[in-house]
């Protein structure tokens, strides 16, 4: 395409069967995003059954943190399979660690199984975002992947916004439990389903004997792990049954006959699928996979990534910025993160290969991303806190239904950023898409008492919505436009590594921020009983002022928000000037299969 040309001609059309498979990628993400959401409303009767009662919420924090760890940590290595192993296999084996980690968590008898069920489940949560955007560059070429790209992002979108929905359906039916037993069995269809509808290389006949042995292994483990975790009444009170759930030694129930029958089981499993001719897990292929992969570099990124989410992620912000022991976390992150860099220089198969961030463009997009996330985390946490002390009395659902304004404009805007993105620079749509997030931060910052009780309060909310939901394509296309194809699996990973970054720095530099001015809102005030000592008026009035000094501290943070979002906007124009998203490049179809 020369540069005089208004717009590059159309590529070949991936057919039915990508479009579908691409399609339930999409579903999977948005079904994972949704349960992201799901355990906020679950969490205190989660706390109740790991023996929490409702004031240690601290304590409970591990729920919420295994998972973000699991989805971060452990991105970047799954991102680099997908581009080693295929786009498909790390969607059908994300999903049966997803569906592994919510066996595990409505299984769970304790916090310690809790977390664990919930890493799991970050862990395949997250694997599905990098290996679908990978999927979409696959299958399209660059000047048309706009709209996929903004059709997957509004589909993830969706999915956050029906979180809370379906967790409050399942909730008013069940217990907690059942919302992950509902995870499970979508998990397995989803990913058998995927798996059937896989592209069939000509190496591997599209029929043949199913391995009923390793079913029936693999059935039996879960059965084994299922009944370890849960000890059914019925079966442990029984005087024979019942010796099956004894610890052989120790007071650990996974040092019980049945446990250890479970491990002994799972050997098997992967014996007989290192010797069979056709197993149901290839465990072969796989093998060879970590042979390409750089496991050692894998450990140390991941290390310097724990470090940081850990450090943030249990950070009191009303306290301090970071955790107590953050100082230590970072520390041993920054060492993990120079070892990874010289790791990555001389690895023969290095985790991240030079020509994945070389670009400019591709370095500016995890910049951008890293700032979206700041701000976007400002407008999840701090709108439905900034209704609970004005016009919602405290109620979380109407608190939520605030936010959900902000939620329905994010899907519309990513698909209208979709098709901006095959008919504009993805810099300048970026921009715009930004500056409406900062224009919406700045009204919300203008917010008082009762702002939110006219219908002009909606306006910020929606253009904040379409600014963040703008965004999502044409930052995806530039990066996925500046890597090569042989990349797109690590480079997507990192980007969504840089936003959710972004989210756990944000919330607690712009919570302090916000704490700072409302302290100093506060530093000339009388106490409450010199107030309240001249009359129940006077203390009305102080009543007042004490709130409005709490809608300074959101309010300050909404300012950092519009900065964060105004830095993002400057950035992307800059990097993402020379990134034409319509240019013309031979797509490549080489990582879908498997």
């Amino acid at each position: 395409m020369s540069p005089a040309d208004p717009v590059a001609p159309a590529g070949p059309a991936p057919d039915r069967a990508s479009r579908a498979l691409l399609g339930l990628a999409a579903v999977a993400v948005a079904f994972a995003a949704a349960d992201t959401y799901v355990v906020v409303l679950a969490l205190p009767d989660m706390m109740a059954s790991a023996g929490l009662s409702a004031d240690e919420l601290q304590r409970a924090a591990p729920i919420v943190s295994g998972f973000l760890l699991g989805y971060v940590a452990v991105l970047p290595l799954i991102g680099r399979i997908a581009d080693v192993r295929g786009r498909v296999p790390v969607l059908v084996g994300s999903l049966l660690v997803f569906a592994l980690g919510s066996l595990v968590t409505a299984a769970a008898y304790d916090l310690p199984s809790m977390v664990a069920g919930r890493f799991l489940q970050g862990v395949g949560g997250g694997g599905l975002v990098p290996a679908t955007l990978a999927l979409v560059a696959d299958l399209y070429p660059p000047h048309r992947r706009g709209m996929p790209l903004g059709v997957v992002g509004a589909v993830q979108e969706i999915g956050s916004v029906l979180g809370p929905l379906y967790g409050a359906v399942v909730l008013a039916l069940g217990s907690w439990r059942a919302i992950f037993w509902v995870n499970l069995a979508v998990g397995l269809v989803l990913a058998a389903v995927l798996h059937h509808r896989r592209p069939r290389s000509g190496a591997l006949p599209a029929s043949g004997r199913v391995d009923l042995v390793g079913v029936g292994l693999v059935a039996l483990v879960l059965v084994g792990v299922l009944l370890v975790m849960s000890e059914p009444e019925v079966l442990v009170t029984d005087v024979t049954l019942g010796l099956g759930f004894l610890p052989v030694v120790g007071e650990s129930r996974w040092l019980s006959p049945v446990a250890l029958v479970t491990l002994g089981l799972l050997v098997a499993l992967v014996v007989w699928s290192l010797v069979a001719t056709r197993p149901l897990l290839d465990v072969r292929s796989w093998r060879a996979v970590a042979s390409e992969v750089d496991v050692p570099g894998a450990l140390l990124l991941s290390l310097a990534l724990a470090g940081i989410v850990l450090a943030f992620a249990t950070a009191d912000p009303e306290v301090q910025v970071f955790s107590p022991a953050g100082p230590w976390l970072l520390l041993g992150s920054a060492v993990a993160s120079v070892g990874f860099w010289a790791r990555n220089r001389t690895s023969r198969h290095p985790l991240v290969p030079a020509s994945a961030l070389r670009p400019s463009a591709a370095w500016g997009a995890l910049v951008v991303s890293f700032f979206i996330g700041s701000a976007l985390i400002a407008a999840l946490v701090d709108i439905p806190v900034f209704a609970r002390v004005t016009v919602a009395n405290d109620d979380q659902l109407e608190a939520a239904l605030v936010l959900v304004r902000l939620l329905v404009a994010l899907p519309v805007g990513a698909v209208v950023g979709g098709w901006l993105t095959h008919r504009a620079p993805a810099g300048v749509v970026t921009a715009g898409g930004m500056a409406a997030a900062t224009v919406g931060f700045l009204l919300m910052a203008r917010w008082d008492l009762t702002s939110l009780e006219s219908w002009t309060a909606t306006i910020p909310l929606v253009l904040a919505g379409l600014g963040f939901g703008l965004a999502l394509a044409p930052v995806n296309a530039a990066l996925l436009a500046a890597t090569d194809d042989a990349v797109h699996g690590v480079a997507s990973a990192l980007l969504v590594v840089a936003r959710m970054v972004g989210m756990l720095v944000g919330i607690s530099a712009l919570t302090t921020l916000g704490l700072r001015r409302y302290y100093a809102e506060q530093t000339d005030l009388p106490t409450p009983m010199e107030v309240c000592g001249e009359g129940v008026s006077r203390c009305a009035e102080f009543s007042r002022i004490l709130q409005e000094a709490g809608l300074t501290q959101l309010q300050t943070v909404f300012v950092g928000a519009a900065i964060c979002s105004a830095v993002a906007g400057v950035v992307a124009l800059v990097v993402f000037r020379r990134s034409d998203t319509r240019q013309v490049r031979t797509p490549a179809f080489s990582g879908v299969g498997g």
